[in-house]
């Protein structure tokens, strides 16, 4: 079979790999589309060393259909569609004896820590796995991990129907971020980011958007001046650094800025750099800040979604290579960011 490999780090090659065999408790997955995400771009430029090493294989956002299920195996079949989990906690730390399994302190995930998804078959063990409908594209099964990580990030700010809302980064995340909110609540939804590219994507698929372009316009005032100074009720933070444009509040302040008196951040934005936040503007609005990382169980959540047709993930999907072109999809996101969100990998071999 072949596989997209890191042979090292910033370049990718199509290689043939052994094809693993069905061990008893295990079930063969055919991978059908594999998503790049901004973790992958992370890895790809090595910035997640030591944790990773090379060669590997990238990989964590992938969907397929069963191609043989283990002897040890019940409750599966050949031929079903499923999405796997990747996510594997160590069940032994605090964090997991309670069940709160995306703060495991040991927390090992697939295509991260072990070879994931970026090749043509993978086998692994059944509790990992959901399954799809039929009715649901392939495509789509690719883009629940990254759903689950928005909704999961929807759940822990306790978004309720009446909830106005921010969203600081309108990248891979971000949007997915959107389309959670939306299953929630049809109130104004603020969307900041500084690729207006980006911005335009939004307002083609949904209602009652109001877009920020941070470059051009304060974020904060326009959100006070179209809420009547109140603020809106929840804001999440998925621009993952802290370099603000010139002139303009950092993303994180920025949100507890926008938010009402006794409102939400919720920050899921990966950043490995130390964050200015003025204390006295959280106490005095006596605001809650939550994390949020990973998914908790959100696979189903989205899956019904999906059934019930309230995602909007075509607008997500910018560009469909094949899993041979790898590189070259790398390339892309790197170079041209604004007209480039989330590329999916055909690993289908047609």
């Amino acid at each position: 079979m072949k596989a997209s490999v890191l042979t090292e780090y910033g370049h990718l090659e199509w290689q043939e790999v052994e094809k693993p065999k069905c061990d008893p408790d295990k079930v063969l997955i055919k991978v059908a589309y594999g998503c790049i995400c901004g973790s992958d771009q992370h890895i790809y430029k090595g910035e997640f060393v030591p944790r990773t090493t090379t060669p590997m294989v990238m990989g964590h956002e992938f969907g397929g259909t069963v191609a043989e299920v283990g002897s040890e195996v019940t409750g599966w079949e050949v031929g079903e569609k499923v999405a796997p989990d990747p996510i594997i906690p160590c069940m032994e730390c605090p964090a997991c004896k309670i069940g709160h399994y995306p703060a495991c302190t040991s927390l090992k995930i697939i295509g991260v820590d072990l070879n994931g998804g970026f090749q043509q078959y993978i086998q692994l063990p059944p509790h990992m796995l959901y399954k799809v409908p039929a009715s649901i594209p392939d495509k789509y099964i690719a883009l629940i991990e990254v759903m689950g990580v928005a909704c999961h990030a929807k759940n822990r700010a306790g978004l309720k129907k009446d909830d106005s809302v921010v969203i600081w980064g309108a990248g891979k995340v971000g949007l997915c971020v959107l389309q959670a909110v939306r299953t929630v609540t049809d109130n104004t939804v603020f969307l900041v980011d500084v690729l207006p590219e980006r911005l335009a994507l939004a307002p083609k698929y949904y209602d009652n958007i109001v877009t920020i372009d941070a470059t051009k316009e304060d974020p904060v005032k326009v959100i006070k001046e179209k809420t009547d100074g109140k603020g809106v009720d929840v804001a999440f933070e998925v621009v993952g650094h802290s370099h603000g444009v010139p002139g303009q509040v950092e993303p994180v302040r920025g949100c507890v800025q926008s938010i009402r008196g006794a409102g939400t951040v919720c920050v899921l934005g990966l950043s490995a750099e130390t964050t200015p936040i003025l204390f006295k503007e959280l106490i005095w609005k006596e605001a809650k800040i939550v994390a949020s990382r990973v998914s908790h169980g959100e696979f189903a959540e989205v899956i019904d979604h999906l059934v019930n047709n309230r995602l909007k993930l075509d607008m997500i999907i910018t560009d469909i290579l094949d899993g041979s072109k790898a590189q070259e999809a790398f390339d892309m996101l790197e170079e041209d960011p604004a007209n480039n969100v989330k590329i999916l990998l055909d690993f289908n071999g047609k």
